[in-house]
């Protein structure tokens, strides 16, 4: 299957810009995977079209401060989005201008209180930092650094917290695991009150989820590790839902990749502290997941190539295709799908 195969014509004013000033007045595309019959909702529809039993797994990683504005020691603005954390103050960055910051030079943010040597650049141009720094590195990087944001957002934002969900709380992501975007409390009350069960889990997500697949086949991408947790509480409950015959739905691409990648073939989920690179694509055999809760994805992106596993390629495109007629507002802050 060639990366192509997932190409369609997306006009760059349904690219949305800002986030909605509610989080939940976003629109909700429904696809059912097998029919492929679309329907049309508002996001507050949601808790209603969950049923009493079913498990919500969501996402709770919180993106970091993680681009950070500075200088070079000699001289030069310089600017690093930190990416990984590779133990004992080192970050695997990326770094720009890529060519002005080699191994060996000296950079400074916020008069000094920061300060890092580059050790040693490493694939796709990115740069492995030593920090120096008193105190709390969390803490700092609260103080200097912002939120990164998609390459496809041009405008700043006002409200950092908009890049993040309202139940995020473990640090880690360079990027928001954008399907939760839209849940408020509100909306997280009436789910429960419904008898739908709200699980966490965590992947940390790195900036390769905008990584484009360069390849011409999409078998031969590969994708960046991330670090991903499902706790032994999570793990049980979820395994108690699908015991119960009831529907494991997934918020986010994230939460499906972590379930899916530590899901044995009969679906049970096992716990884990540790990384995955799954790359699930047409073909895949899903094990787990019933459902999910997403945002509309870039063309040609492994985001859009997980869609279509689950529900079909024809049938996804053909949704996104109906979802442009209608205009509705596509990528990171853009409008939601769900597809049970």
């Amino acid at each position: 299957m060639k990366t192509s195969d997932f190409h369609f014509d997306l006009p760059k004013e349904l690219i949305a810009q800002t986030p909605l000033e509610r989080r939940d007045a976003s629109r909700l595309l429904t696809l059912d995977k097998v029919s492929g019959a679309v329907g049309h909702h508002q996001f507050t529809d949601l808790p209603e079209l969950l049923n009493p039993g079913d498990c919500l797994v969501m996402n709770d990683s919180r993106v970091l401060p993680a681009r950070l504005f500075g200088a070079r020691e000699s001289g030069g603005a310089v600017e690093l989005v930190l990416l990984q954390d590779l133990g004992e103050g080192k970050w695997l960055s990326l770094s720009r201008p890529g060519r002005k910051v080699r191994p060996g030079t000296k950079l400074i943010f916020g008069d000094g209180e920061l300060t890092a040597t580059v050790l040693e650049a490493v694939e796709d141009g990115n740069r492995i930092i030593q920090f120096h720094y008193e105190g709390i590195f969390l803490e700092v990087l609260e103080r200097l650094g912002r939120v990164p944001l998609p390459p496809y957002i041009t405008e700043e934002l006002e409200d950092a917290e908009r890049y993040q969900t309202v139940y995020a709380k473990a640090p880690g992501s360079a990027a928001a695991p954008t399907a939760g975007l839209h849940f408020t409390p509100e909306i997280l009350q009436r789910i429960e009150e419904k008898g739908v069960k709200l699980i966490w889990i965590t992947l940390h997500v790195g900036l390769g989820t905008f990584r484009p697949v360069k390849a011409e086949n999409i078998t031969d991408h590969e994708m960046h590790p991330e670090y991903c947790i499902i706790t032994e509480e999570a793990a049980q409950a979820i395994n108690e839902t699908r015991a119960a015959g009831k529907r494991v739905i997934c918020v986010g691409t994230t939460s499906c990749r972590t379930l899916e990648s530590r899901a044995e073939a009969d679906g049970t989920v096992l716990p884990y502290a540790g990384w995955t690179n799954a790359f699930i694509y047409p073909g895949y055999v899903f094990k787990c997941l019933d459902g999910l809760v997403t945002n509309f994805h870039l063309p040609e992106s492994t985001l859009i190539m997980l869609v279509a596993a689950l529900a079909g390629r024809e049938n996804v495109l053909a949704a996104y295709n109906e979802a442009i007629r209608e205009r509705y507002r596509f990528f990171s802050f853009g409008d939601s799908m769900f597809i049970s």
